[in-house]
């Protein structure tokens, strides 16, 4: 990386400059070369990995993650009407600029250097030069020479005028029809029983050797990628994997497999162990604790889904079955899809004894609601205001929606019926447990490419996310995504405002999470559950987007 400090491009200059010379980061565009006031420039960097942020403009290659920052960034050449795309090189840059109290990365072919110049070499512009907008031009530099830009038009250009939008969310929760704001203790189960859904239980199905098991939402944390890397504890039983790192914290880590002798447990319980190839690619179901219990996390294959169930679908496990010991690790059996798939629903209070085992070793105990017991440094931690969300992936990206807005996830079925006259973005209809269920196609809502694999559109695999309330004014909708990733406690320090770049994407991604996980950077965009509910005021939001 590297990094240029921002100065006052007024200010006195040095290395040769006269005492009232300008300062300017010079770049190349193409056959264009380029100036920005050093006064504008934050930074310049490699360029960083970028998640893609829907309903943007075709300038914008994505969002990055810097410095705890989600900065947007932008093709230059496409922004200045030139032909963009151009695969980086190891010239490739992206120069960061302070744009409305927020940084943007505008992506150029290679920096040329840093150029002080009198402004009296400094000439204004009198035409169109090089074929750009004389409204984008501050002037050229005869000792470039080069173009100077200004960059808050160029970037207003592409982001539209950021005083047309709803701006109720902010940084703060997300308050929608739903009546309730994602915070502190909000978990499904919670909104079920404020939306008068009681006897319905929440549940977090995930697979582990072809096999389902599910967990109760309330008692789910989080869920994270698997580590790469896992700290074995000497001595310790084959499903006593060991601890990881979250967040500087340490987490036991119970190897399902190994527990209940799936899969050929010993030969994958040491790759479980080992954790280097073996995890990869698998999640982290962190489990919830009671008062003054630590989280354990269960090592699983794949999250599946999240199913509400009557109780009187999870039958105790029968009584030949509860006697033996491999079998106490649950609290019943699930009946599924008509009582077609039996889901094995465990016992978090029993896994927890299983992550005690480890921890009694380690410095791990009950002593708080974090990772690891809490030093004065970081006093609050994890057990500091959070929030919870449902987080999904499509397109390459993770979503994110308020757990108390998501009412279930469910497997994308065989067939969708049409709806004649509705909007593009609606594949059709499904019904569930008799109510009729529009299903959005999220793809087609945020403009993103089709799946690939020649399915058509709306049957790919994927999942259903439900969103919605209910009540005499109920409202439900079904998300067509390409999988669940999981449930997530972010800090609330760690949820800002999503940078504005159009009408649309302002309403419907009001926020974004940036996040450290396995060492690695990640972005949530937060997607607002209101928005998504009102079916003509999104139609009409779309079409002005065009």
């Amino acid at each position: 990386m590297t990094a240029v400090a921002s100065k006052g491009a007024s200010g006195g200059a040095t290395d040769g400059g006269g005492v009232g010379s300008l300062a300017f980061v010079t770049m190349t565009v193409g056959d264009l070369r380029l100036a920005l006031p050093m006064s504008s420039v934050q930074a310049v960097i490699r360029p960083p990995e970028l998640v893609r942020i829907p309903l943007g403009p075709p300038g914008l290659e994505g969002l990055a993650h810097w410095h705890g920052d989600a900065v947007p960034v932008l093709d230059l050449a496409t922004a200045l009407g030139r032909e963009g795309g151009a695969p980086a090189t190891r010239e490739t840059r992206v120069v960061l600029v302070e744009h409305r109290g927020q940084p943007v990365g505008l992506r150029v072919d290679a920096m040329a250097g840093i150029l002080r110049s009198d402004p009296d070499r400094i000439d204004p512009v009198t035409a169109e030069d090089g074929g750009l907008d004389p409204a984008m031009l501050d002037g050229l530099l005869r000792d470039g020479p080069a173009t100077i830009l200004k960059p808050d038009v160029l970037i207003d250009r592409q982001f539209g005028d950021p005083g047309e939008s709803d701006r109720t969310a902010g940084a703060g929760g997300s308050v929608g029809s739903l009546g309730q704001v994602a915070g502190p203790g909000n978990d499904l189960s919670a909104g079920a029983k404020a939306a008068g859904v009681i006897d319905r239980l929440a549940l977090l199905v995930f697979e582990v050797a072809g096999q389902e098991f599910a967990l109760p939402v309330e008692r789910v944390r989080e869920v994270l990628p698997a580590p790469r890397e896992v700290a074995r504890m000497a001595r310790s039983r084959a499903h006593l994997l060991g601890v990881m790192s979250v967040r500087d914290r340490l987490l036991p880590l119970v190897g399902l497999r190994a527990l209940f002798g799936l899969d050929g447990a010993g030969e994958q319980g040491a790759g479980e162990q080992a954790a280097g190839g073996q995890a990869l690619g698998r999640r982290v179901v962190v489990v919830r604790p009671g008062q003054g219990q630590a989280p354990v996390g269960v090592l699983v294959d794949e999250v599946r889904e999240i199913l509400r169930l009557d109780a009187a679908q999870i039958d105790p496990v029968p009584p030949f079955l509860a006697r033996e010991a491999e079998f106490e690790d649950l609290d019943g059996i699930a009946r599924a899809d008509g009582g077609r798939r039996l889901v094995s629903v465990l016992s978090a209070g029993r896994l927890f004894r299983h992550g005690a085992a480890i921890g009694a070793g380690t410095g791990v105990d009950g002593g708080s609601d974090g990772m690891e017991p809490a030093r004065p440094a970081d006093a609050g931690g994890m057990a500091g205001r959070a929030e919870r969300f449902v987080v999904f992936s499509l397109a390459g990206a993770e979503y994110g929606l308020p757990v108390a807005a998501v009412r279930e996830v469910l497997r994308r079925p065989d067939s969708i019926t049409p709806l004649p006259n509705a909007p593009d973005f609606v594949s059709g209809v499904l019904t569930l447990r008799g109510e009729v269920l529009p299903l959005i196609d999220q793809r087609r809502l945020l403009h993103l490419p089709a799946a690939g694999g020649g399915a058509a559109p709306g049957l790919a695999r994927g999942r259903v996310v439900v969103v919605g309330h209910d009540g005499a004014d109920a409202a439900r909708v079904g998300l067509l995504v390409d999988g669940l990733s999981g449930l997530v406690t972010i800090p609330a320090e760690r949820i800002g405002p999503a940078p504005a770049v159009s009408a649309a994407q302002r309403r419907l991604i009001r926020r974004v999470a940036t996040l450290e996980t396995a060492g690695a950077a990640r972005l949530i965009l937060l997607m607002d559950a209101e928005s998504l509910l009102d079916m003509d005021r999104l139609a009409g939001l779309l079409v002005t987007h065009r």
